[in-house]
């Protein structure tokens, strides 16, 4: 069980979250605590003060008992009406003896659940009305003026402990909405990783299957070896697909902790700079016409050419593979039998770049459907990596996808 409910019954209900949408606020067991404590400190400022009522007239002394017993059973409805409590047991203080203790409580209720601009004036209306009480009925010892000076203090303590009880409550509540949209923001931020992790994988899978496909569809005559082979691509790639599918659920299942595309690679393997020779292959045994260049990396594309620098950051090799991926998927959807041109260059220091054209005219081939979602997906995770995202139509009719990604030397 976590803690918040755990310590469930030591949080006020205003923290709990009840009386929202206009449903009435349930006591949690530490307003009810509470609220006994309050009771009786009335009930027992109210019996302290009853040696004074010795010497008054008789009549005065069943009004003072009546309005104190009913004073203290109103405090029970503090909750409810604390600026009507505070109100009228004040303006009842103004000569009336035993209603102080209600009158002090719920001063520090209207502290506690209003608004400085309401309480204030509460306040000051329980500064006022020492002045009368002060000189109609005195304190034997201490006179007039000690009498005003005793209870001016009193209040002004109770009404500032009031007020700093309502700055902590505010202060939690505000840091727990805090946790609560960060804990949504977390959520969504790994939603939208798993969104283009399960695009990016998926994606250019069942791209590869529509295209092995079409090529059987407008070739119905081809020779039974050819058919073979094809008939052998598609089952290759589903199988692969499948083994990407269960990659993707792995992820789902054990996400990474950060949640960030720089954060700690997620269980299933994840392809690297020297997987790239592998995807573009892949396309061209599909059919594509790919040229592919590299510039500034050793033999594997695991490390900078010459020595110089250090290994490629895994995901540094990562984003890129995603890149190039992406857009030889868009490639095959959306220009068949263009020639694509793949070019991936950088070194320590002046980052990577990405650049892959092809011409926007197409051969009759099946079209595969296209939302857009995996350019703006790919713009996101570039520009999670501290990177720049180009695409679209250049002179001379290509289409052009330029990315640049940061490699600190």
């Amino acid at each position: 069980m976590s803690d918040h409910h755990e310590y469930r019954w030591a949080l006020p209900s205003v923290l709990l979250g009840d009386g929202s949408a206009g449903r009435p606020v349930r006591r949690s067991t530490r307003d009810w605590i509470v609220d006994i404590l309050m009771f009786l400190a009335a009930c027992g400022i109210t019996l302290m003060t009853a040696p004074e009522l010795e010497g008054i007239p008789r009549a005065l002394v069943v009004t003072e008992q009546v309005a104190g017993v009913l004073s203290c059973v109103a405090v029970w409805l503090r909750r409810r009406w604390p600026v009507g409590l505070a109100v009228v047991t004040g303006v009842l203080s103004t000569y009336l003896l035993m209603v102080g203790g209600a009158s002090v409580v719920g001063l520090f209720t209207v502290a506690v659940h209003r608004p400085f601009k309401v309480s204030g004036l509460v306040a000051v209306l329980g500064l006022v009305t020492t002045a009368p009480y002060a000189l109609l009925r005195p304190d034997p010892e201490l006179g007039p003026a000690g009498t005003a000076t005793l209870s001016v203090a009193i209040l002004l303590t109770v009404f500032a402990w009031g007020v700093v009880v309502r700055a902590r409550r505010q202060l939690v509540w505000s840091l727990r909405q805090r946790a609560v949209i960060a804990a949504g923001e977390a959520k969504r931020l790994e939603r939208e990783r798993i969104a283009r992790e399960m695009h990016d994988v998926l994606a250019h899978r069942i791209s590869m299957l529509s295209l092995h496909a079409g090529a059987l569809e407008f070739r119905p005559g081809a020779p039974p070896e050819e058919i073979s082979r094809a008939a052998g691509a598609i089952r290759d790639s589903a199988h692969q697909a499948l083994q990407d599918l269960r990659e993707v659920i792995g992820v789902l299942r054990h996400p990474s902790s950060s949640g960030d595309e720089n954060g700690p690679v997620p269980l299933p393997p994840q392809p690297t700079l020297a997987d790239l020779r592998s995807l573009v292959e892949e396309c061209r045994q599909a059919g594509m016409k790919v040229s592919f260049t590299m510039n500034g990396f050793d033999g594997d594309a695991t490390r900078a050419a010459g020595g110089g620098g250090g290994a490629v950051p895994d995901a540094l090799g990562r984003t890129v593979y995603r890149v190039v991926q992406e857009a030889l998927t868009n490639a095959r959807k959306h220009a068949g039998g263009a020639p694509v041109g793949v070019t991936v260059a950088g070194r320590p220091g002046d980052g990577v770049t990405v650049e892959v054209r092809n011409a926007v005219w197409a051969r009759q081939s099946p079209r595969l459907p296209g939302a857009g979602a995996g350019l703006i997906g790919l713009t996101e995770r570039v520009g999670l990596a501290g990177g720049r995202l180009e695409f679209g139509s250049v002179a001379g009719g290509d289409f052009r996808l330029h990315a640049w990604l940061p490699w600190a030397s």
